[in-house]
């Protein structure tokens, strides 16, 4: 699918979370969410980007915003990842991808001259609608949150 962009409605979805509870995007109705997609739990570039979103959780409450990553990881990688860092928010389990693919970032990777599909990490920020404020594809995990926040200030 193509890239989402600023007013493109937030594709919905139904996954489970770390615990094995059902999450879906529309629970969020009214509160604004920061929804950003990670490769895999644990891995260095992840858990900076996780620990990065953890540290900010109070101040995201305090601006109205919901914190969800997603990551093609079963439900067991994400509370091992979750306990381990004390993460706190709602981690998804996107198997099959195909939550990743409607939002533009399952995509065709390279590394030492191997292709394979995986995830780009991105983030988007949803109004209380379920609107598309904002989008940051290949976001670097340091940027994950103060992208969101400048956005959402």
């Amino acid at each position: 699918m193509a890239k989402l962009k600023p007013g493109d409605r937030a594709p919905q979805f139904e996954l489970k979370d770390q615990d094995g509870k059902t999450r879906r995007l529309s629970e969020f109705k009214g509160r604004r969410v920061l929804l950003y997609f990670y490769p895999r739990a644990s891995t260095p570039g992840c858990t900076i980007q996780a620990c990065s979103v953890r540290d900010s959780l109070s101040d995201l409450d305090e601006s109205g915003i919901a914190a969800v990553g997603i990551s093609p990881d079963p439900p067991s990688r994400q509370k091992r990842f979750d306990e381990k860092h004390r993460l706190g928010f709602p981690l998804l389990c996107d198997e099959d991808h195909a939550v990743a693919e409607a939002y533009g970032v399952w995509v065709e990777k390279s590394m030492l001259g191997k292709k394979f599909m995986g995830i780009t990490r991105s983030s988007f920020l949803i109004d209380e609608q379920g609107v598309i404020v904002k989008t940051w594809y290949k976001v670097k995990p340091k940027d994950t949150v103060p992208l969101a926040q400048e956005a959402s200030g």
